[in-house]
């Protein structure tokens, strides 16, 4: 099993969910227990977010109000951005699945999303899935969220190395590239402030622990602030 060579390699992060993990709600709820406190002084009209990924996005053995989007809720209205951010992760989702949900989860929003933060690919090197298909993927989610002209901050991934090298190659460089050909902003690899750091890590040896998710929050709220797109015309005067 894969999990057991993961195991002594830091990476294991990357597996993300395993197929155990318990599945969210297909149809996301904004984030409860993210409210500011009454002193931030949040400014501008509402920014939604969505946060589509797999159990890194949907708190896996977390509170709710511990999750990926949830802490990040919190840290851009922290900053004065008035953030909506809700979790469409679902644990145990590979790159297929979240095609699979994805305009059904975009048609189900009450709002259209301004930003749609997109991370998956783990549990397809979980799996030992062929970079190709991954790649085939993200880039139909991609395209899809193109069509509806939906900014994308894409998370990155990348594979261990006792994958090999061509997979290594071939996986890593999707991200990239496919940020590049749909002119979506990106974060090379998400995990990178935990996936060396033990103590961050939850005893699975694949899901960060709480304190984790804040570190990964700290490391990429500027990513997620600059990737909203500018507020202009009538929203900008709070209408």
């Amino acid at each position: 099993m894969y999990i057991r060579v993961w195991s002594i390699i830091p990476m294991t992060l990357l597996a993300a969910c395993g197929s155990d993990a318990p599945n969210a709600a297909l149809v996301p709820e904004t984030v409860a227990g993210a409210e500011a406190p009454a002193e931030m002084k949040v400014m501008g009209p509402e920014r939604q977010i969505l946060a589509f990924g797999d159990s890194l996005f949907a708190g896996y053995n977390v509170d709710k109000g511990e999750s990926y989007p949830a802490k990040l809720e919190a840290a851009l209205r922290a900053r004065g951005i008035n953030a909506r951010v809700s979790n469409a992760g679902v644990s145990g989702d590979t790159s297929a699945a979240g095609l699979q949900r994805l305009a059904f989860t975009l048609d189900a929003q009450q709002l259209k999303p301004e930003l749609v933060i997109l991370e998956l690919g783990g549990n397809d090197l979980l799996r030992n899935l062929p970079p190709s298909e991954t790649r085939a993927n993200l880039a139909a989610m991609l395209e899809e969220l193109a069509k509806r002209k939906i900014p994308v901050l894409l998370m990155g991934m990348r594979a261990p190395p006792n994958l090999g090298a061509e997979f290594v190659s071939e996986f890593d460089g999707a991200y990239p590239a496919l940020a590049k050909q749909y002119d979506a902003a990106l974060v090379p690899f998400f995990i990178e402030p935990v996936f060396d750091k033990p103590e961050l890590i939850q005893a699975d040896r694949i899901h960060p622990t709480a304190e984790g998710i804040e570190v990964l929050v700290a490391s990429t709220v500027d990513d997620v602030a600059g990737a909203l797109p500018e507020i202009t015309g009538a929203k900008a005067g709070g209408k």
